[in-house]
């Protein structure tokens, strides 16, 4: 008896189909398959038209705030924080005042160096504007200088009995050769530097590179090797047009800082361009290692 009613289930679907396929035409907009594109077609434009109103609801709302970002100095180490509350903000010091407020407002616990920024009115892209020079510090900058020297031997014997840390000729070659640059300064006579040309790539980005302008390349070597040691310094503008320079340590105090910073300020007032139009000296700021800056007036336009 089940056998019989399962065969009358199946004859009943089996009879179900065929009336539903009479009810489409075999081609034509009355077709099955045209009936369902339309169908898809249909719900693809209401889901269409229901995104486009979503996303006018969501353009109609009010912006929300921009999200809220604590100011540099709250993100800043509580030692900073706390040197930045001894500055007086829109105040321009004088650049005695601002080397002592520097000094006591170093936030770390080393000797720290005191350095000088200076943005220029030059611009660096024109030749007679590209300031680069060197000036010898009274007082030295506090660093301790390698000074190698590159020339002939009798020139090399000189500069070590001068101070030279390294002074060689044809073995200097050789630790280049194997990437020993164990040394801060380069000089070197005229005639050598043609065989330093194979490790511009080398020296170059390091500023080791012997120059002219930077007295590094010259016949008194003796003279040369003594102004580096003793606080002879290269300072040049960048391409953002500032100077940046180390008058010394926090150690050395106000008096020696403020002579240093003095005989600086000379020879960069001594490099003004005579094509220069307009303000030689834009700003000045002092400022140690990792303190923060004070404005110092500007004397130097």
């Amino acid at each position: 008896m089940t056998e019989a009613k399962d065969e009358k289930n199946i004859e009943t679907a089996e009879t179900t189909e065929v009336v539903e396929e009479e009810k489409f035409a075999k081609s034509g907009k009355k077709s099955k398959k045209h009936i369902e594109e339309v169908k898809a077609e249909e719900e693809r434009q209401a889901r269409k038209i229901e995104r486009a109103e979503k996303e006018a609801e969501e353009a109609a709302k009010p912006k929300g705030a921009a999200p809220i970002t604590r100011p540099l100095i709250e993100r800043r180490g509580k030692n900073y924080q706390k040197a930045y509350k001894l500055i007086e903000k829109g105040k321009f010091y004088t650049l005695k005042d601002a080397i002592d407020l520097a000094i006591k407002t170093n936030p770390t616990k080393f000797d720290a160096t005191v350095e000088a920024h200076v943005r220029l009115g030059v611009d660096p892209r024109q030749a007679d504007q590209n300031i680069r020079t060197t000036v010898v510090l009274p007082n030295g900058n506090g660093k301790t200088v390698r000074v190698a020297v590159f020339a002939p031997l009798d020139e090399a014997k000189k500069a070590a009995a001068a101070g030279a840390d390294i002074a060689e000729d044809a073995e200097f070659l050789k630790r280049l050769e194997k990437g020993q640059i164990e040394f801060d300064v380069l000089i070197s006579t005229p005639a050598y530097m043609p065989k330093l040309g194979k490790y511009a790539r080398m020296l170059g980005p390091k500023g080791l590179m012997p120059n002219p302008k930077a007295g590094t390349v010259t016949n008194d070597i003796e003279k040369a090797v003594k102004e580096a040691k003793a606080g002879k310094v290269e300072y040049r503008v960048d391409k953002q047009s500032i100077v940046h320079i180390g008058l010394g340590r926090t150690s050395f105090g106000t008096d020696k800082l403020l002579e240093n910073a003095n005989v600086f300020f000379d020879s960069l007032k001594n490099q003004k361009p005579a094509s220069l139009k307009g303000n030689y000296v834009k700003s000045i700021f002092i400022t140690t290692t990792m303190g923060p800056s004070i404005a110092v007036e500007n004397n130097y336009s």
